[in-house]
């Protein structure tokens, strides 16, 4: 998933809250690969968990009207 915070300033609302909730399943998957001891890549735990910042820091932005919401 991997995404810069530019190119999730262009997805609207919707969109962004169906990207965290994507990247929230599979931080709780690879949590769950990891405790089992199957996980291979675990620089994805850490990569994973920024991209939930960067997705609360975008609509943190947009409540407090730093950037403005994209209308679809």
């Amino acid at each position: 998933m991997a995404s810069n915070a530019a190119e999730l300033r262009d997805l609207t609302a919707d969109d962004l809250a169906a990207k965290l909730k994507e990247a929230k399943e599979e931080l709780f998957n690879l949590r769950f690969q990891n405790a089992t001891g199957q996980l291979d890549n675990t620089a994805r735990l850490r990569t994973v968990r920024k991209d939930i910042a960067r997705i609360y820091t975008v609509i943190r932005e947009r409540e407090l009207g730093i950037i403005e919401e994209v209308q679809a």
